[in-house]
C-alpha cells in the first residue's frame, strides 16, 4: 500500500513538472515571438514611407513564426484583437474575457486559462499582451494616416487609432492536455 502511494505521488510530481515545463516552453516561445515583432517594427526607418514591403518585412514574418511554433509543438497559436484588421483575428469569448483583464490591468503581461475546450479538444490556453510601440503607429496610428495599401487591402480595418503603450491585442496559445502528459524536449 505504501509503495502504491509513493508511486502515485511520484507520478503526480512528474505530471506537475511536465506541466510546468510545458507552460515555461509556451511562455518562452511567445516572448521570443514578441521580441521578433518588436525588433522588426523598430527597423521601420521612415514611418512616412511605409508600404506593402513593410508588411512583408514586419508583420508577415511574425505570422509565419507563430504558425511555425504551432506546427513544431502541436499548439494553436493566434494573434487576436478587439480592433482587428483581419476578421480572422477576432476575439472569441474566452479571449475577450482575457482581453478585458489586460485592459483593466496594464501591468498584466500574461495569463493562463485552464480547462479550456477548443474545437472539441481539452487543454489550457495562454494569453499574452501585445503592446503598441511608437513604430507601430505607421500602420496603427490615426485612421487618416494609414498607408494606402492598408486602406485599399482592408476595407473593414479597425486596427487604428492606437497610442504607444496601448493594448493592441493578444497572443493566444492553446495547448491540448495530451501535450501536458509528457515532458517535451
Amino acid at each position: 500500500m505504501l509503495l502504491l502511494s509513493a508511486c502515485q505521488k511520484s507520478s503526480e510530481t512528474d505530471s506537475t513538472e511536465a506541466r510546468a515545463a510545458s507552460k515555461a516552453r509556451v511562455e518562452a516561445s511567445i516572448d521570443g515571438l514578441d521580441v521578433l515583432r518588436s525588433t522588426l517594427a523598430r527597423q521601420v526607418d521612415d514611418p512616412e514611407a511605409v508600404d506593402q514591403s513593410t508588411f512583408a518585412e514586419v508583420c508577415k514574418p511574425v505570422g509565419q513564426r507563430a504558425q511555425a511554433l504551432a506546427q513544431e509543438h502541436g499548439w494553436t497559436v493566434q494573434q487576436l484583437a478587439a480592433r482587428n484588421r483581419n476578421p480572422a483575428h477576432t476575439l472569441d469569448d474566452e479571449a475577450r474575457a482575457a482581453y478585458e483583464r489586460f485592459e483593466e490591468d496594464p501591468d498584466l503581461k500574461r495569463v493562463w486559462h485552464e480547462d479550456t475546450v477548443l474545437d472539441g479538444t481539452s487543454g489550457q490556453r495562454f494569453f499574452q499582451r501585445i503592446t503598441v510601440e511608437e513604430t507601430c503607429l505607421a500602420c496603427h496610428g490615426p485612421e487618416e494616416n494609414r498607408p494606402d495599401f492598408v486602406k485599399d487591402g482592408y476595407p473593414n480595418d479597425r486596427a487604428y487609432g492606437f497610442e504607444p503603450g496601448d493594448l493592441r491585442g493578444l497572443y493566444a496559445v492553446f495547448v491540448p492536455d495530451s501535450l501536458f502528459a509528457t515532458a517535451q524536449p
